[in-house]
């Protein structure tokens, strides 16, 4: 086992806070990307020694993820997790998608990008996700820092878009009987401020970590549905080019892999993708 000496050494964050570092929290991190305890403590010595004063959470983070890619890919995966969501930009265009998907896989039919007919103005719907007779108009706000957070100012624009649209399907015979609700999603977090308004008017918040045990990075652990951004064996603009077509997640290449015939990746290099995409699945 690693023993933290006394001094104590200070990281920052992608917030620009500073805070003490913590071995045990790093180890729980690897932990939680499926890390066995042996490469836990393997990558966590390894950083514990290299250490030092003022290094990034983004540097830590990058050194423990070309440890984990040496030693394990698909725990190497897991691991990028949150930097892979960040490369879903940098438009919000593929982000909608994933968000999308992981409706789609919660039982949720979707339609992405829709422009609806509210009682005074029109307005864009990033997904309308609707189950039984229950519809949600979700607004996805992508954040292209991890240290970002948004303000009440979101709920609140959102909150009386969507009372804009409710009050316009509450006249339609198409949707008697529908009960209707707003959904706010972001790959980063909201303030508490933020949640605290969701909470008070009925507007249903998720973002990377909320609710507790719920959040997106739990919703996409759960129910396995990784971004193509994980996938070491994709160069950049193989990943583009499968976004721009709306294809962002590693299942939707499992289900139609002729998607990447136009590549004409090498057969050693399509085994392992392919072998990457199944771990994964």
């Amino acid at each position: 086992m690693i023993k933290e000496d006394n001094k104590v050494v200070t990281i920052k964050k992608a917030s620009g806070e500073e805070e003490p570092f913590s071995v045990n929290k790093l180890k729980q991190s690897l932990r939680n990307a499926g890390a066995d305890e042996e490469i836990i403590e393997q990558v966590a010595e390894d950083v514990n020694s290299w250490i030092y004063d003022g290094v990034t959470t983004a540097k830590i983070y990058g050194r423990a993820f070309s440890l984990l890619r040496k030693k394990k890919s698909y725990t190497a995966s897991r691991y990028k997790l949150k930097k892979a969501i960040m490369e879903l930009g940098p438009t919000g265009f593929p982000f909608e998608h994933f968000i999308g998907k992981i409706l789609e896989v919660q039982g949720f039919k979707t339609e992405v990008g829709q422009v609806v007919n509210g009682k005074c103005v029109t307005h864009e719907v990033d997904v309308i996700a609707t189950q039984d007779k229950n519809q949600y108009f979700v607004e996805c706000k992508y954040g292209t820092s991890q240290g970002k957070i948004f303000s009440v100012q979101i709920p609140l624009y959102i909150r009386s878009r969507v009372n804009d649209i409710i009050d316009k399907r509450k006249e339609d015979d198409r949707f008697k009987d529908f009960t209707f609700h707003g959904w706010v999603v972001t790959n980063t977090r909201f303030s508490t401020d933020a949640i605290n308004y969701g909470t008070c008017s009925g507007l249903h918040l998720l973002s990377w970590d909320y609710p507790a045990q719920n959040g997106l990075k739990d919703l996409i652990d759960r129910d396995k549905i990784f971004p193509i951004t994980v996938l070491h064996n994709l160069t950049i603009a193989q990943k583009q080019q499968l976004m721009e077509k709306g294809i962002v997640i590693c299942k939707q290449i499992s289900e139609n892999p002729e998607v990447l015939e136009p590549f004409q990746i090498k057969p050693r290099k399509l085994n392992s993708l392919r072998k990457e995409i199944s771990d994964l699945s």
